[in-house]
């Protein structure tokens, strides 16, 4: 693993990293905020999954995270949100497939299935490499994320309650078998559409055994909400499955990270809580 950058931030560091992926079959780089806490002990972990154009940087830039994560002892580990530099051709073409759109889903399909893998990356390979080289406590991880990490956070959790204790979403995807971002990216990674229930929030949630609450915020102002996001679907689906959710809609809160600067601390001390039980 290579040291990219470190800083001091609120007592602990705040760096960015950079490892051959096997999973991904490339190098991949991912931020974490390790708090001063984890000096003397290993502490609890969220995992931040960045949605479409974002990069490992974005949420810890962006979001203000930091600071109550320092106070609650909280290491925070943020992925990018692809690999980088496949060589596929076209593969940087559009903002919502591809690089920088990875939809954290393991593709199937030629020529993706080679790099693409970024389910198997953020379950298997990233928490292996964070427990060996950071002080983290493995045995407590939770998962959050915005809009396509949204719903990378939902889908994986909702498939590895056995990795993941604790669920929180910003504007997430919850349908994409239902909606033009999910379906564009479906039918290029996956080879056949009966594989696009298993990366489907609102299909996962009828059989998934994850027993914690989910929380997710949701501005009303959200230019993607009524075409793209349609929370109010899984709302049905959580009560149908009888899931625990609570979905928390916000007035003229839009998509952005000033959305989720707003929100954050809340999302923080859930997660929080969940991992210290």
């Amino acid at each position: 693993m290579q040291i990219i950058s470190q800083q001091h931030c609120f007592g602990g560091t705040q760096g960015v990293y950079q490892h051959y992926s096997n999973a991904n079959n490339g190098l991949m780089r991912f931020s974490v905020f390790t708090p001063a806490q984890a000096k003397h002990r290993r502490v609890p972990v969220l995992f931040f999954l960045a949605g479409l154009t974002c990069n490992e940087e974005t949420f810890m830039q962006k979001a203000g995270a930091q600071r109550v994560a320092a106070e609650l002892g909280l290491m925070l580990v943020s992925p990018d949100t692809s690999p980088r530099n496949t060589g596929i051709y076209g593969i940087t073409d559009e903002w919502d497939f591809g690089e920088g759109a990875g939809f954290y889903l393991n593709a199937s399909a030629e020529p993706y299935c080679a790099q693409f893998n970024m389910a198997n990356y953020v379950t298997q390979e990233l928490p292996q490499l964070v427990a060996e080289h950071f002080p983290a406590d493995t045995s407590r991880i939770g998962i959050s994320g915005h809009s396509m990490g949204g719903h990378g956070a939902l889908t994986l959790a909702l498939k590895h309650p056995d990795i993941f204790r604790s669920v929180s979403a910003f504007a997430p995807i919850v349908a994409p078998s239902k909606v033009p971002w999910g379906q564009k990216a479906f039918s290029k990674y996956l080879c056949d559409e009966s594989e696009w229930a298993n990366y489907d929030a609102c299909k996962l949630v009828k059989s998934s055994r994850f027993n914690g609450e989910i929380l997710i915020d949701q501005g009303l102002a959200d230019k993607f909400l009524a075409e793209q996001l349609k929370p109010e679907l899984f709302d049905v689906a959580c009560k149908a499955s009888g899931h625990k959710l609570t979905l928390q809609l916000h007035a003229e809160y839009d998509h952005s990270y000033w959305f989720i600067q707003t929100f954050i601390e809340q999302h923080l001390r859930f997660h929080a809580d969940k991992l210290s039980a």
